[in-house]
């Protein structure tokens, strides 16, 4: 098999059957092998999917157990050269698959393979990474990142995105793996529910000495499909703010160790009394001032909920 396709399903009935529309439609004379995993959608999923692609096989959970846990699901049962992880809410082009295999197949040293991400009105997304740390998130929050161009950030949108780049991590929402990646560093870590799992296993993937490629072949990317039928998804990142700040509490404490949460607590308290002090100078609303001191309290209470950033709260 050349390559085994894995898509998490969570409320996302019609979108799903798209997707995959667009998926097989890119197969050509690959071999693949598709298997979804549905986290307890609360929609027709479930019967959407067996309706349509009933030889498509099909793991039901009975409740919400994360994206990167879901995916972990399908790893008995897999048989490709590449592990593909395509979200639900992405819609390949007609030679997406056959490119970026073609292009593991003659860069062995490739492990990890993400796309250029383009928003449905047409805008690039943050496709090629770097890793985060407490001080470039501090620098990317307060704006001091303009008087800071030395530092490399996570994310660097200034380049045409062109042209094939080495990075830290891509986006999981197109993840091609190499077979032997996961048998040497397996894939994503359970301790995240959600968020920053891709970056962890880029992490121990880079680490373990193979490399994580940005390639320039176009996919549509809406975002944000899943997370917001449970919650309110933030406008930038289409992402759920608690669990945002909970993984990137874990991922810090797994791979910065102590002093690392501490550094990325400490600044992340430092710009929200920064913003205080700002909008009392301006004379802001009250209630905008509580918003940043909520947004410090609850990043603590966290790190307290979470053991110490050792351990996911779902």
């Amino acid at each position: 098999m050349d390559i085994s396709v894995i898509l998490v399903s969570y409320n996302t009935a019609e979108i799903t059957k798209v997707s995959l529309q667009h998926l097989f439609a890119s197969k050509h004379d690959l071999q693949m092998e598709v298997f979804i995993i549905d986290n307890a959608s609360r929609d027709n999923s479930v019967e959407v999917i067996r309706s349509a692609y009933p030889e498509i096989p099909l793991i039901e959970n009975k409740v919400n157990v994360g994206f990167g846990r879901a995916n972990n699901q399908a790893l008995p049962f897999i048989t490709g050269r590449y592990v593909l992880l395509l979200n639900t809410d992405a819609f390949v082009e007609p030679d997406t698959i056959a490119k970026t295999v073609a292009y593991m197949d003659e860069h062995p040293k490739c492990g990890i393979l993400g796309v250029k991400l383009i928003g449905e009105n047409g805008e690039l997304q943050p496709s090629c990474r770097y890793f985060p740390t407490p001080w470039r998130i501090f620098l990317h929050t307060t704006g001091l990142n303009r008087y800071f161009r030395q530092v490399q950030m996570v994310d660097d949108m200034d380049w045409g995105h062109d042209s094939v780049r080495q990075c830290d991590w891509v986006p999981g929402c197109y993840y091609l793996i190499r077979r032997e990646v996961i048998d040497q560093v397996g894939m994503f870590d359970p301790l995240y529910f959600m968020y920053c799992e891709e970056v962890d296993h880029c992490y121990a993937t880079k680490k373990a000495g193979w490399d994580v490629t940005y390639f320039p072949v176009p996919v549509v990317h809406i975002g944000g499909q899943s997370a917001k039928t449970d919650s309110q998804i933030s406008t930038h990142g289409r992402q759920i703010k608690s669990l945002q700040i909970e993984s990137e509490l874990l991922y810090f404490r797994k791979n910065h160790g102590m002093s690392g949460v501490l550094a990325h607590l400490f600044l992340t308290t430092l710009v929200d009394i920064l913003l205080v002090v700002r909008n009392i100078l301006r004379m802001e609303p009250m209630e905008k001032l509580m918003t940043y001191i909520k947004n410090s309290f609850f990043v603590w209470k966290t790190f307290f909920r979470t053991n110490l950033a050792k351990k996911s709260t779902r």
